[in-house]
């Protein structure tokens, strides 16, 4: 008798963010990632709306890495009647629950300012989840080695591999009656400032693999040569540079590079404040386990040193009101929220500011706004003119570019009877089917959000 798997695309299909997929089997329903959209407001209103399959009959989650996009849905699930484990190697845990504490923080004091300023449709506005819901998530986390295989039913098993990204970060493989499903989660970069080379899948039946930038190939930009320019131009205009930057990987990459920088010279010793509270946790994440990255505890701890590490809001009003030229790092990398609008909201009227963007940034961000040259942007619930010079890096991103991802397939020794793109913009997600069947005459099909696809087995 056949045996039918369904794969339901509850997010991450022809979008980049909000990361679900739930394999329905008869032994057990797994839920891989289970992230927030962020982002478009229409895709970011679907967070508030529940899955459209019944919660209560997920029996485990297994998460490929701690983003919030692959986690920050989480407590919402259990509002929804998950019960279950949630599986994921000590540190996708450790900086979990980092970002489920924090993001739980910040949709508290949305709302609360939001009811206070009355400037929601929504009286009275409700967080999106609380800090009790966070903790309530976090009892529920089990902790999965890596490299071994672990039994979920009698004929199912999973197993958890490196694969760069940020530290923790794996791909799944399941095994499900004898056929591979591979969950790439988001597939790092080889040469890597802090982490290690991503391991590469040997056998996939079903291949599920990110394509954020399945269209492109980072710019061969000298880092090093473009950050120094950048920093130099800084003091020569006495102005301040603001780096929006994520708290997990992009903040300790940056904070290497600058450090390294200063050792060799090639920058003087200006202030460098990292504000991100988040951010800090996620260093202690990397002294936690010293393992899943290249850094040793000397560099570690130099690196530290060199910064400045804000720890309260009235610090960050005294690093603005400090008119010396100085770099400033802070939350968040997208500019969505977090402690960068504070600076922008001061600095980014002032032509000898320099806005930094360093990573990917997603249609409907102000990130995105800046980026395409906005002359003004939004927040707090008023518009600010932005005079400040934008400049972005994109060779810092911590995901693969087309060349990465096409390698990361390269040792798979099978023709993968299905290959599902995820983790896209549309046009990212085409041109990497194209690509997909030059090099490897492999079909792929782009599944869309809500989607249902009924496998044999």
């Amino acid at each position: 008798m056949e045996k039918f798997v369904k794969i339901n695309f509850l997010g991450a299909a022809g979008v980049v963010t909000g990361s679900k997929f739930l394999i329905e089997t008869s032994e057990q329903n797994i839920l891989i990632d289970c992230g927030m959209f962020q982002g478009l407001k229409e895709l970011r209103e679907l967070n508030w709306e529940d899955l459209p399959i019944d919660v209560s009959s997920i029996d485990v989650v297994l998460l490929t890495h701690g983003h919030l996009d692959h986690v920050g849905y989480l407590p919402r699930l259990l509002q929804q009647g998950f019960k279950g484990k949630i599986k994921g190697t000590a540190p996708t845990l450790a900086i979990a629950e980092i970002i489920l504490r924090d993001s739980a923080k910040i949709h508290e004091e949305e709302a609360d300012k939001a009811n206070k300023e009355k400037f929601s449709k929504h009286n009275p506005a409700l967080p999106f989840y609380t800090i009790k819901d966070a903790e309530n998530t976090l009892k529920q986390f089990e902790i999965v080695p890596e490299d071994k295989w672990i039994q979920l039913s009698e004929h199912i098993s999973c197993r958890f591999q490196y694969n760069g990204h940020i530290i923790g970060s794996t791909f799944i493989d399941i095994d499900i009656n004898g056929k591979r499903f591979v969950f790439s989660g988001d597939i790092g970069r080889s040469n890597d400032y802090l982490l290690h080379k991503p391991k590469k899948p040997e056998w996939a039946d079903f291949l599920f693999i990110e394509s954020t930038y399945g269209n492109k190939l980072h710019p061969k930009d000298n880092i090093e040569d473009v950050l120094t320019n950048i920093v130099l131009e800084t003091l020569d205009k006495k102005g301040n540079l603001i780096i929006p930057s994520f708290a997990v990987e992009r903040l300790q990459t940056l904070m290497y590079i600058l450090w390294k920088l200063y050792q060799q010279h090639r920058i003087p010793n200006i202030p460098i404040f990292v504000d991100s509270p988040m951010g800090n946790n996620v260093l202690d994440v990397f002294k936690r386990f010293p393992k899943w990255h290249k850094l040793s505890i000397q560099d570690y701890n130099a690196m530290c040193n060199h910064v400045n590490i804000i720890q309260s809001y009235k610090e960050t009003w005294e690093t603005i009101d400090n008119k010396r030229s100085k770099i400033i790092i802070a939350g968040s990398g997208m500019v969505t929220g977090g402690r960068v609008l504070t600076y922008l909201q001061q600095l980014i009227d002032e032509p000898t500011t320099t806005v930094l963007l360093v990573g990917y940034q997603a249609e409907g961000t102000r990130g995105r706004q800046l980026l395409e040259g906005a002359h003004e942007i939004r927040f707090f619930g008023k518009y600010y003119p932005v005079k400040a010079t934008i400049k972005s890096i994109e060779s810092l991103s911590a995901h693969g570019d087309q060349q990465d991802l096409l390698d990361w397939v390269s040792n798979i020794k099978n023709i993968p009877e299905h290959v599902y793109l995820i983790h896209g913009e549309p046009t990212a997600l085409d041109a990497f089917r194209v690509k997909l069947k030059a090099v490897y005459n492999w079909n792929a099909t782009i599944p869309k959000l809500t989607d249902v696809e009924k496998v044999v087995i």
